[in-house]
């Protein structure tokens, strides 16, 4: 799983960190509550396990501002304050967990685990957006039921779009899920492979279906006005 992990105490962080990346997971590191939101606009991850009392912007904040702008991805808060008013405000603000300080480890990579699993999809081997259909079993692509041949990366490039349906996913987003950079190496290298990408999907007279946000990133489908 990719996670971001933010959290001011350097102790804590370290031991979290640590455990993460032990358990086979990538985890990205916030110190403070705007980096973690900075993170989250670029980075599509798996879980956000989140410290309430961060500098800047509390997790109360940072979930509150991820959920507004249409972020579900599921959230496990980190905080000593237990008291029942705190766990319930952390779950109105958008919250799909909460862990009171101290913890044990093995608790805290159970319920990653749990909430990971609670966001996958049904059907998680297929993806569909109107008639495109992806199978991630079988590595298969079909547009109006026809087979369209993709390379690797197509396939991986189409299957970041189709997870965010109608919503720009950004080039450093695309880069980081697709060819594992966390930085925008100054080519041309996602618009190229998205060129050919585009070409496969609307061959002949079918309608288009993915759409440049110039200077931003790529969306799949057009916005209903």
């Amino acid at each position: 799983m990719k996670i971001l992990l933010a959290e001011d105490d350097a102790r804590v962080a370290r031991f979290v960190l640590k455990g993460l990346k032990e358990e086979g997971h990538v985890v990205d590191l916030a110190r403070d509550g705007v980096e973690a939101v900075a993170l989250a606009h670029v980075t599509e991850y798996d879980v956000l396990v989140l410290d309430v009392m961060m500098p800047q912007k509390s997790g109360y904040h940072v979930t509150s501002e991820l959920r507004a702008e249409g972020n579900s991805t599921p959230i496990l808060m980190l905080t000593a304050r237990d008291s029942r008013e705190d766990v319930v405000h952390g779950l109105d603000v958008g919250a799909d967990d909460y862990l009171t300080k101290p913890f044990d480890f093995e608790e805290l990579l159970a319920r990653v685990r749990a909430l990971a699993r609670r966001a996958a999809p049904i059907g998680e081997g297929t993806l569909r957006f109107e008639d495109v259909e992806l199978d991630r079993l079988l590595h298969e692509v079909r547009r109006a039921g026809n087979p369209i041949d993709l390379t690797p990366t197509e396939f991986k490039l189409l299957e970041s779009l189709i997870r965010k349906p109608g919503q720009v996913v950004k080039r450093l987003e695309l880069l980081d899920r697709v060819w594992g950079m966390s930085f925008d190496p100054g080519t041309n290298l996602v618009d190229v492979h998205v060129a050919n990408l585009r070409k496969k999907l609307e061959e002949g007279d079918r309608e288009r279906i993915i759409f440049t946000v110039r200077g931003v990133g790529f969306r799949l489908g057009r916005v209903e006005k």
